[in-house]
């Protein structure tokens, strides 16, 4: 995932309430990848005190603590976060 975002599962989420497909033509795949290949997405904050940062490598208890929030399982959110651990 990117840097300071790395859950890319908020993606489906996104893409139902703004009916991407339909609006944009663009998808997701089974791995949140978009398409077609040039398409991004992002959160974008315009604020003067604002800035990006990386997320370092996390803990099993943080995964835990993640998994517990979004309601998957360990198993599950440790493929989503993978390069994190």
């Amino acid at each position: 995932g990117y840097p300071a975002c790395p859950d890319h599962t908020v993606k489906a989420a996104l893409f139902q309430l703004l009916d991407v497909p339909t609006n944009t033509g663009m998808g997701l795949t089974e791995s949140m990848a978009m398409t077609p290949a040039a398409a991004v997405s992002g959160f974008y904050f315009a604020h003067p005190e604002s800035h990006y940062f990386a997320i370092s490598k996390i803990g099993k208890d943080q995964l835990a603590d993640w998994a517990g929030r979004t309601g998957l399982a360990e198993e599950a959110a440790a493929r989503w976060l993978a390069p994190l651990l």
